[in-house]
C-alpha cells in the first residue's frame, strides 16, 4: 500500500519511494472530488500516485493537473509516464523547462553527466515526453483553478532557472519544490523540522535563491510543502537559517575557487563540515556516522552545484572583459 501522510485542506503527501523512505514527496491536492498532483517523482513512482488515488476513490479520469514545480528527473522524471495514465490531466511547467517536457534529450543527458550511466538507468529508466497539446507554461504571475480553488505561481529560482513555487490561496500554503530547500524527517528533534539548502547542479545562484525566499515569505504561509520532505512550519525560523546556510554554501565555494585540481574534493570538505555544524547546532538526533551516511549524496551534489556556480562566475567576467 503506497504510504500516504494526510493534511489540512485535502492536501497529503504521497511517499515516492525514491532512495529512502520519506525522501521524497508528490503531494496530492483533493477538492470536491477532482485532483491535481504536484511533482511526481521517477518512473517507479507512478504505481504509488495510482495507488494512493485508489485509496481515496479518486479516478484517474478526475485528475485535471499534474503541475510540476521544476523538471529536475526526481521531481519530475516519471511526469510522462503517469500522464499516459491520467487521461483528462494537463501538465503544468515553467517556460524554461517546457522544452524538456516535450524532448527530454538534453534533460537525459545532463542528469547522466552527474549520476553516471549505471546509476541513472537504475534510477530513471526511460523517461517518456509529454505532447506539447497536453501541457501550459506558468510564468511569474501566472494562476489555474481547481474545482473553483485557485493556485498562483511565483517565478523562484535559485535551485533552478526553470522552478516555480505554487500558492494554494484556499489554506494559503506554499508548494516550493526544492527552493526552501530540503527537511528530512529524521533530523526532527521533539517534532521540531530543520532545513538545508540545495544547491545541486548546475543553476545553483545565491542571489537568486536569497530574493526567491524572501518572496515565499512575503507570502505568509503557515506551512510550505518541500518535497524532501513534505510539509513545514515555523516558517520565519527556517527561512533566516536558509539564508545563513546559503550564505555559508557561497563562501564554501569562495574559498575552494583557487583550489585548482583539488577545487572539488576541498568543496565536498567544506559541505560536509556545514552539515556536521549544522548537527551540531541543532542537535540532530544521529550518530555523526548516521548524519553523514544520510548526507551523502548531498553534499557531493551540494558540492557539484557549487562548482558549477564558480564555473558560472569566472565565464561571466570572462564575457565581460
Amino acid at each position: 500500500m503506497a504510504s500516504v501522510i494526510d493534511y489540512a485542506f485535502g492536501v497529503s503527501a504521497i511517499d515516492a519511494a525514491f532512495q529512502r523512505p520519506q525522501q521524497t514527496a508528490i503531494h496530492l491536492i483533493v477538492e470536491h472530488g477532482r485532483a491535481a498532483i504536484v511533482d511526481t517523482g521517477t518512473n517507479r513512482s507512478v504505481p504509488r500516485v495510482i495507488e494512493a488515488l485508489a485509496q481515496k476513490g479518486i479516478a484517474p479520469e478526475a485528475v485535471d493537473y499534474v503541475i510540476l514545480t521544476h523538471v529536475h528527473l526526481d521531481h519530475a522524471g516519471g511526469a510522462g509516464l503517469l500522464m499516459t495514465q491520467l487521461p483528462n490531466a494537463t501538465l503544468t511547467v515553467h517556460p524554461r523547462g517546457a522544452r524538456h517536457i516535450a524532448d527530454p534529450a538534453q534533460l537525459i543527458a545532463g542528469t547522466r553527466a552527474v549520476y553516471g550511466e549505471e546509476a541513472f538507468t537504475r534510477t530513471y529508466g526511460g523517461i517518456v515526453p509529454v505532447a506539447k497539446q497536453r501541457t501550459i507554461e506558468t510564468p511569474h504571475g501566472f494562476s489555474l483553478k481547481l474545482a473553483g480553488r485557485e493556485f498562483a505561481f511565483f517565478d523562484t529560482p535559485g535551485h533552478a532557472r526553470h522552478h516555480v513555487s505554487i500558492r494554494d490561496e484556499r489554506s494559503g500554503h506554499v508548494f516550493a519544490g526544492d527552493t526552501f530547500g530540503f527537511a528530512y524527517p529524521e533530523l526532527a528533534v521533539g517534532g521540531r523540522r530543520f532545513i538545508f539548502p540545495t544547491t545541486s547542479p548546475s543553476q545553483f545562484d545565491p542571489d537568486a535563491a536569497h530574493r526567491s525566499i524572501d518572496l515565499l515569505l512575503s507570502l505568509d504561509p503557515a506551512a510550505i510543502y518541500v518535497t524532501h520532505y513534505s510539509q513545514v512550519i515555523e516558517i520565519e525560523r527556517m527561512a533566516v537559517d536558509m539564508h545563513r546556510l546559503i550564505d555559508a554554501h557561497e563562501r564554501v565555494a569562495r574559498d575552494a575557487k583557487d583550489a585548482g585540481d583539488e577545487r572539488r574534493a576541498a568543496l565536498r570538505r567544506g559541505v560536509r563540515e556545514l552539515v556536521l555544524a549544522e548537527a551540531a547546532r541543532y542537535r540532530w538526533p544521529l550518530s555523526r556516522e548516521g548524519i553523514l551516511d544520510l548526507f551523502e549524496g548531498d553534499i557531493d551534489l551540494n558540492a557539484q552545484g557549487l562548482g558549477s556556480w564558480l564555473d558560472s562566475v569566472e565565464q561571466k567576467k570572462a564575457s565581460a572583459k
